[in-house]
């Protein structure tokens, strides 16, 4: 990587000669060091360190949502056991995850702390920042419905990682549309409308644009990239249980435009 000590060194030769230009030089080094460490996937102690906060993360805030309204359901708990289940997690995880949970729902437990902490640590890697919000969509949406308190937490959430109203209401809508892609197609639904809200684009989308935003939505849950960026395994297969909702959404789109 040279761009940061080209750009510095002939700057810094433009204003002040050769003594700025070797500064130059030297400040465009920093920049190209500093970029490169920042492409590159996190150490394996960071990233064990990550794995712990993205799972305290879920679990705690899974916890405060499910109390959001002054009372965990019936309903709630299993929600949150069929997620876990999903998951596949080992056993010790298991407990922790329901310690975890039940941390979140305490009257003292403060959400903004914990998504402070959750983007120090994690808050570079944007992949990270968009799951945790669909970990928490996928357990709110599990009984088919998004209730008013479910939502409040959801969007103060999205907001203290910094998306903005609209690219919430926009996730949401994908989200709900690839929902409809997971298992057999429900009465009434329009399937290729749905598709095109599944991948985020617009009916009239050109075939190059649909190929590219399916081609992130792929890489953004491929299972290696997610556990090299710290997910632990064990939360590896709920995440990429997305891509196979993509792909049927995806296949409709081809064979109704003959792609």
């Amino acid at each position: 990587m040279i761009i940061g000590k080209l750009i510095g060194g002939l700057l810094g030769y433009s204003v002040g000669g050769i003594i700025l230009g070797l500064l130059g030089l030297f400040v465009g080094h920093l920049f190209d060091k500093g970029f490169a460490l920042a492409q590159l996937g996190p150490s394996p102690e960071q990233r064990r360190q990550i794995q712990d906060r993205f799972f305290t993360t879920v679990f705690t805030l899974l916890g405060h949502m499910a109390k959001a309204d002054g009372r965990i359901s019936e309903a709630e708990i299993r929600q949150t056991e069929q997620f876990m289940a999903q998951m596949g997690l080992t056993a010790e995880h298991r407990r922790k995850a329901i310690r975890l949970f039940k941390l979140g729902a305490e009257s003292g437990f403060d959400p903004d702390r914990a998504l402070r902490e959750f983007m120090a640590e994690c808050g570079r890697y944007h992949d990270l920042i968009r799951l945790l919000l669909v970990y928490l969509v996928n357990v709110a949406l599990a009984d088919g419905r998004l209730d008013q308190a479910e939502e409040q937490v959801l969007r103060r959430v999205a907001q203290a990682l910094g998306m903005s109203a609209a690219a919430f209401d926009q996730m949401l809508r994908m989200l709900r549309a690839q929902d409809s892609f997971r298992g057999a197609p429900a009465a009434g639904v329009d399937r290729l409308e749905a598709a095109y809200q599944a991948l985020g684009v617009d009916g009239n989308a050109r075939d190059g644009e649909i190929k590219r935003a399916y081609r992130r939505l792929m890489s953004e849950y491929h299972p290696d990239k997610l556990i090299g960026r710290g997910v632990p395994d064990d939360m590896v297969k709920q995440a990429t249980e997305r891509s196979q909702e993509i792909q049927a959404a995806y296949d409709v789109i081809k064979k109704a435009r003959g792609l």
